[in-house]
């Protein structure tokens, strides 16, 4: 649809600001309406710029418009030939300058599209029912008029100084042509002077005119630079700072830079308008000249305007981050590392002519012992616009390294602060100069901070330093942070949490979760929303397995082995083991589900409930699974091939409704393998395993591999298991160790129960384990533990 059909069709207030807008001089709104399909398909961008093309245009307008007052004649339309009359008239003035008119016509039709956008821009905001987006479209409706208020400002600014430029012309000549006539007659002489008094006084005036609108404009560019940089681009910053920390957050550039460069240009013309401003002054100047007084003032305002917003048009777009590291922020000496810059303010002709240097900690901070570093590599490369999809101007530096300087310490002076190597910040800098129509003016770009290591067992604990900054530091160059490290609010704590799952699988903790980690953090407590947790709780105890330990491992092992699972939904995960039992004992027999070991790093497990001789629920829990079971049996085959022996010795799969009724094949079936039974190229890997199945969910029985043996957990003593088992093995498991309470436990526990021994395969079936020696395609699963059991007749689940 045309421009102003469309325009015509808008809503009240839309039709309103249509209205305003045609109560301005330029173009009539009688013009717009009878030559809209004219209007809208001409080169006006071109014209405005090309003499040429703007006097055909203009030949052409004053035609259509004789064509159009010819149709008015022929409908006796008095009214309207006479408008179409005085238009044509108005436009005459145009002829020695077409291309101030395709200007004036250029601007309306913006204009018009801004008008357009809004009213887009509302009724997707209207359809969609979003408050807050909402709430920041508006504030983005409103900075973009606050920017098309300068720009016109600007035009209106640049018509005003031609206007002052002829009217000085317009002095100059008559005065010099006075000089040169040298009247006789004195009543001649004085008509000539009160003429050229005039003149001057109009001058004045409009000098002064000039001088209060252009320091009008720039009072509305302090305001709009405030806004970018005070807001825009600190919310920017704060949401890069999330971002690098698994946040959902966008971190686009695009639209800064789009208002960046806007504000830019303008100050640009500001700039070249007091230049103009001086030229004219160089001309003609009198006693009490306004633009001598006021210039220099609103030169340096302008100046500083300027150097204010291209000092914070520098920014890092990519922080520092290794290819294979855990997460951005972290780098590691001897290793390559890439960061990109970006300048927000476009000027194509800068293409390429900028030069960025990049250089380490130039002011050591004064904390003992801290580290010193070299940045190695092309430390040099050009703003240009090749390497960004955007078409923005970058410079990507991709081949950097670091090396530790020999030199330790931070000289004399050094505080008492120390600080371990984890907690040690460091900044990369970023200088470049900024030169264009005779501005000047140095830039400099700072990273976030970076945490650096030597060794890539380090990067778990610098990566836990990188969130606890990023997750609470306001001041993006506070190196010293960690000297006085703040303790975090559960809500951000558990947000911050969620990210981690949501940046590695795309799918975060729900609240349920997020209870159960407040539950293990805190104990159970009435609000977790003004409980902090401590850096010292967080990562730095003195214990093995520190919290961040434990919820890494179990990132990990989901990122590696189970990420489709978690992504569908079909891992509770986080659950508790007595929420898991009563959830569970409430369920139909062999309901089961899915969770994280509490004391297993890197474990999961699975529980289901089972009937009684008596018709009461029993749930029961097989050991957890790691890293190496699921490096060698996808997660959903184990479910899927999972078997127990009933008393008559028939093979069954207790797991059938995953929680709470899903049945099993419905929820995993999209990931089984083809091949079933025998045929399945697990099933040689599953006769190999031990699992061990308990009775009582708040325990997590070991398996007596040496691979498991190391995690630090055992099978207590099974004195009172009943069965054939017990008679014929009273103590199978004496020498296993024994169990130890998981210290990140809370001190309230349920009572425990004996554990029942299962073995994943019969060893009825299998009395002599030679197979193990004969299966040279099987890995090395390292299993001397079987010689710690003798047979048990109970507990074969395949055969």
């Amino acid at each position: 649809m045309a421009q102003w059909e469309r325009l015509r069709q808008l809503s009240a207030s839309y039709t309103q600001r249509l209205h305003e807008l045609y109560d301005r001089d330029g173009l009539p709104m009688d013009v717009r309406h009878y030559l809209s399909a004219w209007i809208e398909k001409q080169e006006w961008p071109r014209a405005a710029r090309d003499y040429d093309l703007a006097m055909v245009l203009f030949q052409v307008l004053l035609e259509n418009l004789d064509i159009q007052h010819s149709r008015f004649v022929q409908e006796e339309s008095f009214l309207q030939q006479h408008n179409i009359r005085r238009y044509k008239q108005n436009f005459q003035r145009y002829q020695d300058e077409p291309c101030a008119l395709a200007s004036i016509i250029l601007w309306f039709l913006e204009k018009e599209k801004e008008i357009l956008a809004s009213a887009d821009l509302a009724e997707q905001v209207q359809f969609l029912h979003v408050e807050p987006e909402a709430m920041e479209t508006s504030c983005q409706q409103d900075l973009e008029r606050k920017i098309a208020g300068l720009r016109n400002d600007v035009q209106c600014l640049e018509h005003a100084i031609i206007c002052l430029e002829e009217q000085q012309d317009e002095f100059d000549f008559k005065y010099q042509t006075h000089k040169m006539e040298a009247a006789v007659d004195e009543a001649l002489k004085r008509e000539q002077v009160k003429v050229l008094q005039l003149l001057v006084n109009r001058l004045n005036e409009c000098r002064k005119s000039t001088l209060t609108d252009l320091n009008k404009l720039l009072d509305r560019a302090e305001d709009l630079i405030n806004l970018l940089v005070k807001k825009e681009l600190s919310e920017w910053q704060r949401r890069q700072q999330k971002a690098c920390i698994g946040a959902p957050d966008n971190d686009c550039l695009d639209q800064l830079e789009k208002w960046f460069t806007c504000v830019a240009v303008c100050l640009f013309q500001v700039w070249e308008f007091l230049n103009k401003l001086e030229e004219l002054v160089g001309k003609v100047s009198y006693d009490n000249d306004p633009i001598k007084g006021m210039k220099p003032k609103l030169q340096l305002r302008a100046d500083n305007l300027l150097k204010d917003l291209l000092k914070s048009s520098f920014v890092v777009e990519a922080q520092p981050s290794m290819p294979q590291g855990k997460g951005p922020l972290v780098l590691r000496t001897n290793v390559q590392f890439s960061v990109k810059t970006r300048l927000l303010v476009k000027f194509p002709e800068l293409n390429h002519s900028m030069k960025v240097d990049v250089s380490m900690d130039r002011e050591a901070p004064n904390i003992k012992g801290y580290r010193r570093f070299n940045v190695l590599g092309s430390k040099t490369k050009a703003l240009n616009m090749a390497e960004s999809q955007s078409g923005g101007m970058v410079a990507d530096f991709r081949h950097l390294t670091l090396k530790e300087q020999k030199s330790g310490g931070a000289g004399k002076g050094t505080s008492d602060i120390s600080l371990s190597v984890m907690e040690e910040l460091h900044i990369v800098y970023f200088n470049t100069q900024f030169e264009l129509k005779g501005f000047s003016v140095e830039l400099q770009a700072s990273s976030l901070p970076v945490v650096i290591i030597s060794n890539s067992s380090q990067q778990q604990s610098a990566w836990a330093s990188v969130l606890w900054f990023n997750m609470l530091s306001q001041d993006p160059k506070d190196v010293v942070f960690f000297a006085n490290t703040p303790a975090a609010p559960w809500p951000q704590f558990g947000e911050m949490l969620s990210w981690q799952f949501l940046s590695a699988t795309k799918r975060g903790l729900n609240d349920d979760q997020r209870q159960v980690i407040a539950l293990k953090l805190f104990g159970k407590q009435k609000n977790y929303d003004l409980c902090k947790v401590t850096w010292s709780k967080f990562c730095k105890e003195n214990t093995p397995d520190t919290f961040w330990v434990w919820f890494d491992g179990i990132l990990v092992m989901v990122k590696t082995y189970l990420e489709d699972l978690w992504r569908e939904g079909l891992i509770m995960g986080f659950v508790s083991k007595g929420k898991e039992k009563s959830l569970l004992k409430k369920m139909k027999r062999g309901t089961f589900l899915l969770r994280f070991s509490e004391s297993v790093i890197g474990g999961i497990t699975f529980s289901w409930v089972e009937i009684t001789s008596t018709g009461e629920p029993d749930v029961k829990t097989v050991q957890p699974f790691t890293k190496v079971d699921l490096s060698q049996i996808p997660f959903h085959e184990i479910i899927r091939n999972f078997q127990i022996l009933e008393a008559e010795n028939v093979p069954e799969n207790p797991l059938l409704y995953l929680y709470p009724n899903t049945p099993k094949d419905k929820a995993f079936g999209k990931f089984y393998s083809e091949k079933t039974g025998d045929d399945s190229p697990y099933i040689k890997y599953i006769k190999t395993k031990l699992v061990f199945v308990s009775k009582e969910n708040t325990l997590e029985a070991r398996s007596p591999l040496p691979c498991d043996m190391s995690q630090g957990e055992g099978l207590e003593p099974m004195n009172g298991l009943s069965g054939e088992a017990a008679d014929e093995d009273p103590h199978p498991l004496q020498e296993l160790e024994t169990f130890h309470p998981d210290p990140m436990l809370s001190s309230s526990t349920e009572p425990q129960d004996e554990d029942l021994l299962m073995y994943l395969n019969n060893p009825n079936n299998f009395p002599n384990f030679d197979f193990l020696q004969h299966e040279h395609s099987l890995p090395d699963l390292g299993l001397p533990g079987f010689q710690l059991l003798p047979p048990q007749p109970c507990g074969s689940i395949y055969q």
